[in-house]
């Protein structure tokens, strides 16, 4: 595959085709999860490496499955990496683990996942394009998700990076960041409505961005 068409698998996952922004799938956990930076950066990560090797793995063995039960074995495949980055992370990150509780799992349901399964990894013979495609669409969903995330803790909270010895240990007790001093919070930035107007305008945002870049080309 040309250097070309890997830019392309790249913009298309974290721009063009992005999973929040564009095709709007695996919205409930990005809407539920993105009230702080930390958990969206979190919950982000996992559903990239899932989206990795399940890709990987799904592109090895496409010859080898039928068509009939090519779904069915997509959702097993997918199930088995997500349950081991769930057991990972609450070895590892049990605060986090907690915290992001049963949208761990739900990873296994994310559209975006069995999409890029069945639309990509399934129908590419090459691997190493199928992980550069996990790894994009992964990414791009992270993306959104901390962007809301920093939108809605800035906001609602006045930090950005609250709780962040989670992810990182004891060191991150000192990322946490106090924007406003006596800030009460806008309580309307940390309820489900808060995350579907963050989104509303982040979609608004890159469309815009893409309208100006067309009448500049």
């Amino acid at each position: 595959m040309s250097k070309t068409s890997y830019q392309t698998i790249l913009r298309d996952g974290l721009w063009t085709r992005n999973t929040g922004l564009v095709t709007m799938l695996g919205l409930c956990p990005l809407l539920a999860v993105s009230n702080n930076v930390v958990n969206s950066f979190g919950l982000g990560l996992a559903t990239t490496l899932v989206l990795l090797v399940s890709n990987v793995t799904i592109a090895l063995m496409r010859d080898l499955l039928r068509p009939e039960v090519r779904i069915p074995v997509f959702v097993i495949l997918i199930a088995s990496v997500v349950t081991t980055v769930e057991l990972v992370m609450h070895a590892f990150l049990p605060g986090l683990y907690t915290i992001l509780g049963i949208f761990i799992p739900l990873i296994v349901t994310n559209c975006c996942v069995i999409w890029r399964a069945e639309v990509f990894a399934s129908r590419r013979c090459n691997v190493l394009a199928s992980g550069v495609d996990g790894i994009a669409t992964g990414l791009g969903f992270t993306f959104c998700l901390v962007l809301i995330g920093a939108l809605r803790e800035v906001l609602g909270q006045g930090t950005l990076l609250s709780h962040a010895e989670l992810l990182f240990g004891d060191a991150g007790k000192f990322l946490t960041l106090h924007l406003f001093e006596g800030y009460r919070g806008f309580i309307l930035a940390v309820l489900p409505c808060g995350a579907f107007i963050g989104l509303g305008c982040l979609i608004a945002i890159k469309n815009s961005l893409d309208t100006h870049s067309e009448r500049w080309m």
